[in-house]
């Protein structure tokens, strides 16, 4: 039984419904709610989609220049809509504050670590530079995880096999990141639950990407659906921040 039945499109459409749903959560919610911690672990199907992706389009893009500008172009129409969205109550007032650079810049600095990949033979400056722009991620949306996804993927791509084992890879090491035991009695197990549950989103992904994808793009409407993924990022933090500063 073939169940290879999603496109690209149908499946960044999931992931900016999940980002949504995260973003909301983030915004909106109150942290360690029930609601708040499900959307914001569904929501991390999001970024190894985009990691994914971006090492699939590196691959195919006519021009690797024009792609690095769109991302550097839509990392900078972000940025406001970005800190809108998400900069922190300050003395019980919403405000706007520079919360870090948004996940359009972590992206620009991902397709830096492909780039790296093809062109930087020499080993010692390669490492220097991947450890360069895994140190400057730290200022931005999924910081280290990003580039390590995208590092992951470019070394497996084209094998099923290796591919699974990055997503479980980066699904572990997500995992541990959000494994805080403490001394309290019940407190491992709950940390347990929410280090395994955290981690679910990202092997929803790889689900999608290994078992469900179909390795093509949709038939129609290509053009809508490349600017389209590109504006929902920036539009959707602004209107998210309006909501929030102003509601």
């Amino acid at each position: 039984m073939n169940l290879k039945k999603l496109n690209r499109d149908e499946i960044k459409y999931i992931a900016m419904m999940t980002m949504l749903l995260n973003h909301i959560a983030n915004i909106f919610l109150e942290p360690g709610t029930f609601v708040f911690t499900i959307l914001v672990d569904i929501g991390y199907f999001t970024a190894p989609v985009m990691c994914w992706f971006l090492v699939e389009g590196y691959h195919y893009t006519r021009s690797k220049k024009r792609y690095a500008a769109r991302l550097a172009v839509f990392a900078l129409l972000s940025e406001i809509p970005f800190c809108l969205a998400f900069s922190e109550v300050y003395n019980g007032v919403e405000s706007i504050s520079f919360c870090g650079m948004n996940m359009m810049f972590t992206l620009l600095l991902c397709f830096g670590v492909l780039a790296v990949r093809e062109h930087v033979q020499e080993e010692g400056l390669k490492l220097a530079l991947y450890l360069f722009l895994f140190i400057l991620s730290m200022i931005s949306d999924w910081a280290i995880l990003a580039p390590m996804f995208t590092l992951l993927f470019a070394g497996s791509r084209g094998d099923e096999r290796r591919t699974k084992k990055s997503f479980l890879i980066g699904a572990g090491a997500f995992a541990l990141m959000n494994f805080y035991p403490a001394a309290s009695p019940g407190s491992l197990l709950y940390s347990l639950i929410y280090a395994f549950l955290s981690c679910c989103g990202i092997l929803l992904a790889g689900i999608a990407v290994v078992c469900l994808y179909n390795g093509k793009r949709a038939e129609k409407g290509r053009t809508f659906f490349k600017w389209f993924f590109y504006l929902f990022y920036p539009v959707h933090l602004l209107i998210l921040g309006i909501i929030r500063i102003f509601c």
